[in-house]
């Protein structure tokens, strides 16, 4: 009986606590609110870029920034067309190229991005470029940083609200977040996102892409390119938390078709 009546109570806890991601819809937990997120997100930035390199006023370091724009415009218009405006409210966009070896790159809840050095051998010009933007923005703006956020608070401090874990557990809950992103080597390798999330990642990145005017059919061969790249080696901290396999390469082959209808029209 006492077992039932947690399951209901559990059940009512998820269906008066989701949203729901755009173009999938899928329902997902959320018991952190946008505005609390992009608060932590601003601060981690703030204190990562304080402690890097930033490369400024070079070719690929404006690359990076003209690509982001022409994304962020495409998913500004993209959430527009859904009615979902509402859900970039709060964001205050920026994107850096950032001095480190590392294959990898980021985007913050509200906005925040970083692509490495590392990654442009991978991504090789601005379509490649393009591909690995699309897909982390496209981690962003469908809040899964919000759902494994509150994945998180739900299993390690019962579901309590993230005002109160900040209250209780300060120093637990900053790094709990920091592990979210991978945001300094300090607090841990980053948790992983689920296939769920690499799989919506995959097809709004390609949508947002194909929507900025960057072919969509590159992603096949930047992940290709990925995949070989970690070949006799450890695995790139980017490739460690976005698995490059063939189950990725077949996914993205189904999902280029609807992305080239938005590039065509986009």
């Amino acid at each position: 009986m006492k077992r039932s009546l947690l399951l209901l109570m559990f059940s009512l806890f998820f269906i008066v606590s989701c949203e729901t991601v755009p173009i999938t819809g899928r329902s997902q937990l959320s018991l952190v609110s946008s505005q609390e997120l992009n608060t932590m997100g601003f601060e981690a930035y703030r204190d990562f870029i304080s402690k890097h390199q930033v490369v400024r006023n070079t070719p690929a370091a404006f690359m990076v920034q003209r690509v982001g724009g022409n994304i962020q415009r495409a998913v500004s218009l993209f959430f527009a067309r859904q009615q979902m405006s509402s859900r970039l409210s709060g964001y205050a966009w920026e994107f850096n190229l950032v001095q480190d070896k590392q294959k990898n790159a980021w985007c913050m809840p509200g906005g925040k991005v970083c692509v490495y050095t590392g990654i442009l051998p991978v991504t090789r010009d601005e379509n490649g470029l393009a591909v690995v933007m699309g897909h982390e923005i496209a981690h962003a703006v469908a809040n899964h940083s919000s759902e494994r956020m509150s994945q998180q608070l739900l299993v390690q401090m019962g579901g309590a609200a993230l005002s109160t874990a900040m209250a209780k557990s300060p120093q637990q809950t900053q790094n709990l977040f920091l592990n979210l992103f991978g945001v300094g080597s300090q607090v841990g390798l980053m948790l992983p996102y689920s296939r769920i999330h690499e799989s919506e990642a995959d097809r709004l990145g390609l949508i947002f892409m194909a929507m900025a005017g960057y072919d969509p059919r590159g992603a096949l061969v930047f992940w290709q390119r990925m995949a070989a790249s970690k070949q006799g080696q450890a695995p790139s901290e980017f490739l460690s938390t976005h698995p490059s396999d063939v189950t990725r390469i077949n996914n993205l082959k189904v999902y280029i078709p609807e992305a080239l209808k938005y590039y065509r029209s986009g």
